[in-house]
């Protein structure tokens, strides 16, 4: 059974959640959208907190968050315990938020980088694993509760 993504964006990001959508169903990904579904101004912490709960609740593996900057919804993704929402503009960043960190979610900044970068980060991201060891211990340390 391939992995469940729950994607998300602002207005900001839209173009780019569009195509990062036909981008993993292609790749044989089972995608869920949660919004916007227009270009037009949001604000997106209403899409950013859908998709964390998604995957904080294990509804989807993973998920991808796409603002202007990434921070917005990185900083919004944050505030649920069980996310650890990382922010990628190279593809490296990605590779290390899953090996190291065991992110669960990725923030794609749209205004800083190409949709075929952001492509290649996603790829890393969904198809990297946690190397756990060492970076559990430190993981396990990093909820508040």
């Amino acid at each position: 059974m391939s992995k469940k993504i729950a994607i998300g964006s602002d207005h900001a990001g839209f173009e780019y959640k569009t195509a990062l959508i036909d981008f993993l169903k292609a790749a044989g990904y089972e995608v869920e959208d949660f919004g916007p579904a227009t270009a037009d101004s949001v604000d997106y912490p209403d899409f950013a907190h859908p998709v964390a709960s998604n995957v904080e609740e294990g509804k989807a593996e993973l998920g991808v968050l796409i603002c202007g900057s990434a921070n917005g919804v990185a900083i919004t993704a944050n505030k649920h315990q069980g996310i650890r929402a990382a922010i990628a503009w190279q593809n490296e960043i990605a590779a290390l938020a899953r090996q190291h960190n065991n992110a669960n979610v990725i923030c794609i900044p749209a205004r800083f980088i190409d949709i075929e970068l952001a492509k290649k980060i996603v790829d890393t991201f969904v198809t990297t694993e946690f190397e756990a060891g060492r970076h559990a211990t430190r993981v396990n340390k990093i909820a508040c509760s």
